[in-house]
């Protein structure tokens, strides 16, 4: 596609109807963790709490996971508000459309999103974790 279509109304018009659902999803998600955790009745025994216990520590994490993620989708919307949405934070580029419809939260392109990796894996390693 020309350079000039990129990111027009009708792409930013997707990717801002794409996000909402995907946001409205997740919203969903979490709004039956909290009813599932509110439910619990904490009289039942004792295996029947230790299995409830582990399936709401598995619940928390997928919570904690979606509730950032929600942000990363709030930080997408206000890009595509701010007109800057679909291109890279550190270079400036395009980001691409097949980046993009893999991952709708994306900021950084390919390139510098690799050598983002390699920094952590090299302080990773620095750590000695």
């Amino acid at each position: 596609m020309p350079e000039e279509d990129y990111m027009n109304v009708a792409q930013l018009a997707f990717f801002r109807q794409h996000l909402m659902a995907e946001r409205a999803e997740l919203e969903a998600r979490l709004q039956e963790v909290k009813a599932t955790i509110a439910s619990h009745e904490r009289d039942a025994d004792e295996a029947d709490q230790a299995s409830f216990e582990e399936e709401l520590r598995l619940s928390l994490r997928q919570a904690d996971r979606e509730s950032r993620l929600i942000q990363n989708i709030d930080a997408a919307l206000k890009r595509i508000e701010n007109g800057d949405y679909g291109y890279c934070e550190e270079t400036g580029e395009p980001i691409g459309i097949p980046r993009l419809l893999y991952r709708p939260t994306a900021r950084l392109c390919i390139e510098a999103k690799e050598r983002e990796e390699r920094k952590e894996h090299h302080f990773r390693k620095a750590r000695g974790e």
